[in-house]
């Protein structure tokens, strides 16, 4: 899928605001304000990335200001009691910092995300040196891109070599970022494999058939109109 981005040094920020460990809890929260994020990289070294400082890990602080050290604190975590007293980003950090690779698939730092439920990684390489950051608002530019940019990447990339005998005979139609295929097929049993294809293409919002397939010498016969992962074959 030529020209098309696929990995995360394709979409992530270069220019990361990161802080030490010896920041101070003001000094965190003033850079989080003035740049506008909600998590800072800790680095140590030359750039080594040692942990993440959040906005969560701050705001413990607050959340425990008037609570009288027994009752209300007596089923919560130690280490969000710890944060609580916390005044420099070694104190506050969560460490090891959950970190994605520059060369991982958007769907890995996607899915990283999801699971981890949180807003950014930093990109590191091999050793942990910060090279980036990747956001959520990041990994959803793939659905910036044009429609007709789309089309022409699903005629060279799955109708062209799926559907070589009948490619001229299978429309491509990009709308909003839906696609629709259109048009006459020899086996509608590759549906569900195109549906597959189209879907692996970035910026695809969802998948649509219009197709007619024949076999051997037989009339035409029409192909149901099906959508995304529940097409299947006539």
């Amino acid at each position: 899928m030529h020209g098309t981005p696929h990995i995360v040094s394709d979409v992530m920020t270069q220019t990361v605001a990161a802080i030490g460990r010896g920041a101070a809890f003001k000094e965190i929260v003033r850079m989080m304000n003035d740049w506008k994020v909600s998590a800072l990289p800790v680095l140590e070294g030359e750039g080594r990335v040692v942990g993440v400082v959040s906005e969560a890990d701050l705001l413990h602080k607050e959340e425990f200001r008037d609570s009288d050290g027994d009752r209300s604190t007596q089923s919560r975590p130690l280490s969000d009691l710890a944060k609580a007293g916390a005044v420099t980003a070694d104190e506050l950090m969560t460490s090891p910092a959950l970190t994605v690779h520059a060369d991982a698939t958007l769907a890995q730092a996607a899915r990283t995300m999801a699971h981890a439920k949180v807003k950014r990684l930093p990109v590191v390489d091999e050793v942990g040196m910060l090279q980036g950051i990747i956001s959520r608002a990041d990994l959803l530019k793939v659905f910036l891109r044009d429609d007709e940019e789309i089309a022409e990447e699903v005629r060279r990339e799955v109708v062209a070599p799926l559907f070589p005998s009948s490619a001229s005979a299978v429309r491509v139609a990009v709308r909003d970022g839906v696609v629709t295929l259109s048009g006459r097929i020899r086996d509608t049993s590759l549906v569900p494999v195109a549906a597959r294809l189209v879907r692996a293409v970035e910026g695809v919002v969802d998948v649509g058939f219009d197709l007619t397939g024949h076999r051997g010498s037989s009339e035409p016969t029409a192909a149901p109109s099906v959508r995304g992962e529940d097409a299947s074959p006539s």
